[in-house]
């Protein structure tokens, strides 16, 4: 059977995203401070759901999906939009940021482990080796920060669950992704979940409304249309698509980088110091990446192929 190599064109795009995901913690920790959480999220969501509507209809993707589709949907929509994003607000304003980094840096062995039970995945050894080494590689990024691991508390449980949700959800877009379109499915499920918060808003934030409006400053606004737009939209349609391309798990490692550009965020907005660690850190989370994406054996493959369809290089070496 022949190997299916992904385009290596992806991959960046992949870096791209993480790079986006991880200057977007810095964003979102600036926006929570001025606006109510769930109401600004489900808002913040909404726009980006408008965003990739509006280039759904201008590229005439856009359709209704059917029962089956809308059923999957649905339910992505709850675990990678609801219960994700309402738990991950909520978790890091009760742990720390070590705890919350070595949590959301193991979603890709969390993400491993649901792709072989339920999609029947096979996970060989050097991609194992590549979850552990980018594992490796997040803690010593993040325990390099000297706060060290407190102790296991309602945050770190709330913050878990965000990440097996978004990682459970992963499933489903896979499985969706065989008959749908992954951007139409991205702006039905950011539209979907959006709509769910917004009401979810209601009850824990009745003066949300009120709240939001009454922020002036051009800036929070500017900021927050970055993150909708960039982070979100650009970010949940290219993860999406690449998820249905090369599969769960081999995309779910990339996200080992978005410590990386979080902390690269913290030296070039809020003036912190990169440590020796965290560089070590950095080059075992790389060759995480390219053992566990299969980007290096994509990259070999690519090679070995380009020798057999060239006979007339090969006659000239044997010349």
């Amino acid at each position: 059977m022949q190997k299916e190599k992904a385009p290596i064109g992806l991959y960046f795009l992949l870096i791209a995203v993480m790079a986006s995901w991880g200057f977007n913690v810095t964003m979102t920790k600036v926006l929570v401070s001025y606006f109510p959480t769930v109401t600004m999220t489900s808002f913040r969501i909404f726009t980006a759901a408008i965003t990739v509507i509006i280039i759904l209809f201008i590229t005439k993707k856009l359709r209704l999906p059917t029962k089956r589709e809308f059923g999957l949907i649905f339910l992505a929509s709850i675990f990678n939009i609801v219960i994700h994003h309402f738990f991950l607000s909520n978790g890091l304003k009760l742990t720390t940021g070590t705890n919350a980094g070595l949590i959301l840096g193991s979603a890709p062995i969390v993400v491993a482990i649901f792709s072989v039970v339920f999609l029947r995945e096979r996970i060989g050894a050097w991609r194992a080796l590549g979850f552990l080494a980018g594992i490796f590689g997040v803690s010593l990024v993040v325990l390099s920060n000297g706060t060290g691991i407190s102790g296991i508390s309602l945050g770190d449980i709330d913050i878990f669950i965000a990440m097996a949700s978004q990682a459970f959800s992963f499933i489903i877009i896979k499985k969706l992704a065989g008959s749908m379109d992954t951007g139409l499915m991205t702006g039905y499920m950011l539209f979907l979940g959006s709509v769910m918060l917004f009401g979810l808003s209601r009850f824990m934030e009745p003066g949300g409304m009120s709240e939001l409006v009454a922020v002036h400053s051009w800036k929070l606004w500017l900021l927050f249309v970055v993150s909708a737009v960039v982070a979100t939209a650009f970010g949940n349609f290219v993860y999406n698509y690449a998820v249905g391309k090369i599969g769960p798990s081999r995309s779910a490692i990339f996200m080992n980088f978005n410590p990386l550009f979080s902390l690269i965020g913290a030296l070039l907005f809020l003036g912190e110091a990169i440590k020796i660690p965290q560089l070590v850190g950095f080059g075992f989370i790389i060759i995480g990446v390219l053992l566990g994406s299969g980007a290096l054996m994509d990259l070999i493959y690519e090679r070995k192929k380009t020798k057999v369809r060239d006979p007339e290089k090969l006659l000239e070496k044997e010349v």
